[in-house]
């Protein structure tokens, strides 16, 4: 669907929503135009369906309905405003006597303003109350201005308040789209590569990144997306009024400059000395501006995510090497290479690469990137062979691919150098890598492997050779917390490469929390073995991960799982005795689970579960979904004397 031109998917979109009534919500509708490309994909079916859309210009409203007056949003009352205040400074509605007078002050100044409160809260909260004055004293100089003005100022001041070292990593989400969805994988290691993250002997780069964007979200400064089933945050982005902000300030400091498009097709930005700017972003007609034969001889970053792809012609497979030969950080995904470009092996400061393409090799050459961290390749070849001598590589840390990827294998023991000794366990991930590649000689080079990915055929990890098994390697990858198992018996169907059992518990990493697997078509009696992982908190089972229509849970498994994910499976019959198998489930998620007559009752009887999302499944498991959920309520209702901490979805809503 994502690969849908806007008027086949808007097609697509009014079919569906044809059938019957609908509520949908449309944010921050800019122009007039928006909402009529918009509006084409909405049936009027006479089934009292609803649109409600948002917007900061009144003359959209209109144009959106000419029949009715937009409802404009009214400012916070001074006892809302007070109210959020603390919320956001102090976490609950308490504040303490001796600092009311500084804090209704506060909140009043801000003149109704929600992000001028949530901002100012941001800053409370990290200085403590003893800023409480000092930041009412100070919140009377903004007061005077116009309202945009006045918000400015007031992201100003909670920007002043940060520490040095995470104004950089601010100011790095204005190099995004507006309202863009950011991959925390991808933001922290760009932060890396950047050298924004103050290296700490005690905790990885990655951590300490983490820590820093938590830092910002406890600012008020940054908004959460979407959150991981550990609990961290999966997804980021940050208010348009913010990123406005970050671009603005961004300019000033020559931090970075976002390329625009104006008219007659030439790519300028506010100030036409490009060749200064050590950082570049442009999310539009990209293919535009790399012909332009652009030149940077300063840019350290080059990022670019548009929303439409666009195939890079032959002739300017050079462009963006030869024009910016300092590189640090190259994102081009949306860029997509017919052929590997050579001239990118020139760029030995390169940090950095997120490469699209339709290769199969990646070539010796890459392995003269000596300060590579990050190497990310998406291609549309099931099959990747990287023939660089990775190892040699001493600075790479993460290796991300979606194809089932070669490595070459490392040098045998007289070629050894004394480099050996510094690469071994720089590298965290390797994902996704070819069955073939687990060998012991590889994982040895690699010992501190946090993720790590095999897409292929999985029987070959099974297969036993004097006495042992490639999937062996794996149980000694001591640091190993995330394994994704994804079987690709490709031309074959899968059901013809299904694995016909799992390895002894033994044999797995010792420190596996997540694991993962897809189109394995394991029985479910081999769940057994994945109960007795001691150490496992998250179980997704992608499509086809488990076969057979019975599924019944042995006693004692399952002690530390946290989250499980059910994906397309058919399974009829789900067995479970007491609540006692899954104790600490807090997340059940199934997911096009047709066949499944109904979810075990007794799931309202595990005192942990807090969600249970049933996604495309059938009626009867609707039903006995909302019967434990009335079961958590009764309990929960007994114990706190309220039933709101038990989440239901089901989609379709009328299942």
């Amino acid at each position: 669907m994502y690969k849908m031109n806007d008027e086949n998917l808007a097609k697509e979109l009014y079919k569906f929503l044809e059938k019957g009534k609908y509520l949908i919500v449309l944010d921050d509708v800019w122009t007039e135009e928006a909402w009529n490309d918009l509006k084409i994909a909405f049936p009027k079916n006479n089934k009292r369906s609803r649109i409600l859309i948002t917007s900061r210009i009144k003359r959209v409203a209109i144009h959106a309905n000419p029949n009715l007056e937009p409802h404009n949003l009214r400012f916070l009352t001074p006892e809302e405003s007070w109210r959020l205040l603390q919320r956001k400074a102090l976490g609950a509605e308490n504040c303490p006597e001796e600092f009311m007078r500084d804090g209704m002050h506060i909140s009043n100044e801000c003149q109704g303003l929600p992000l001028a409160i949530v901002v100012i809260g941001g800053i409370l909260l990290e200085k403590g109350t003893d800023w409480w004055e000092k930041v009412a004293r100070s919140v009377d100089a903004y007061i005077a201005m116009d309202q945009d003005k006045r918000v400015d100022n007031f992201i100003a001041l909670s920007y002043n308040h940060l520490p040095y070292h995470l104004k950089a990593c601010f100011l790095y989400f204005g190099m995004f789209p507006e309202d863009f969805e950011i991959p925390v994988w991808k933001l922290v290691r760009l932060w890396i590569a950047e050298g924004f993250i103050q290296q700490n002997q005690e905790m990885s780069w990655e951590d300490i990144a983490e820590e820093y964007l938590e830092d910002l979200v406890g600012r008020n400064l940054v908004m959460v997306g979407r959150l991981r089933s550990n609990g961290k945050i999966k997804t980021c982005r940050i208010h348009d009024m913010l990123h406005e902000f970050c671009k603005k300030e961004a300019a000033e400091e020559n931090f970075f400059q976002e390329i625009k498009r104006f008219d007659r097709g030439s790519y300028v930005s506010s100030n036409p000395a490009l060749e200064k700017y050590r950082r570049l972003c442009i999310h539009t007609r990209v293919l535009n501006y790399i012909s332009s034969k652009p030149e940077g001889p300063r840019v350290r970053s080059f990022l670019s995510f548009s929303s439409d792809e666009t195939i890079l012609p032959t002739e300017h497979n050079s462009s963006i090497p030869g024009a910016f030969k300092l590189l640090r950080v190259l994102d081009a995904r949306s860029v997509i290479f017919t052929r590997f470009p050579t001239d990118l092996t020139k760029l030995v400061h390169l940090r950095y690469i997120v490469l699209s393409s339709n290769f199969k090799i990646l070539p010796d050459a890459i392995s003269s990137l000596w300060n590579m961290q990050t190497l990310v390749v998406e291609t549309s070849s099931r099959v990747l062979e990287i023939r660089a001598d990775i190892w040699k590589m001493i600075q790479l840390r993460h290796v991300k691919t979606n194809a089932s990827t070669v490595l070459p294998g490392p040098l045998s023991k007289s070629r050894k150098s004394k480099d050996e000794v510094l690469m071994s366990g720089t590298l965290q991930t390797l994902s996704t890598v070819s069955p073939e590649s687990c060998t012991e000689e590889v994982f040895a080079r690699a010992p501190n492997l946090k993720v790590l990915g095999i897409r292929g055929q999985l029987g070959k990890l099974l297969e036993i050779k004097n006495g042992s098994m490639l999937f062996d390697s794996l149980g000694r990858l001591s640091h190993l917390e995330n394994l994704k198992l994804m079987n690709d018996v490709f031309p074959r169907p899968p059901s013809e490469g299904s694995l016909s059992r799992l390895p002894q518990p033994y044999k797995f990493p010792p420190n596996l929390r997540k694991l993962t697997l897809s189109d394995t078509l394991l029985e479910w009696k081999d769940m057994s073995t994945l109960g007795m992982l001691e150490k496992l908190e998250v179980l997704k089972l992608k499509d086809n991960a488990f076969k057979g229509e019975w599924w019944k849970t042995e006693d004692g498994g399952f002690r530390g799982l946290r989250v499980l994910h059910i994906g397309r499976t058919n399974l009829v019959t789900w067995n479970v005795a007491s609540g006692n198998h899954f104790p600490r489930l807090r997340h059940l998620f199934l997911k096009h689970c047709g066949c499944l007559a109904s979810l075990p009752l007794v799931f309202g009887d595990i005192v942990c579960l807090q969600v249970v999302d049933v996604y495309c499944t059938n009626e009867s498991v609707a039903a006995s979904a909302r019967k434990i959920q009335r079961r958590k309520m009764e309990v929960q209702g007994k114990q706190s004397g309220r039933g709101n901490g038990f989440k239901l979805s089901v989609y379709p809503p009328d299942q």
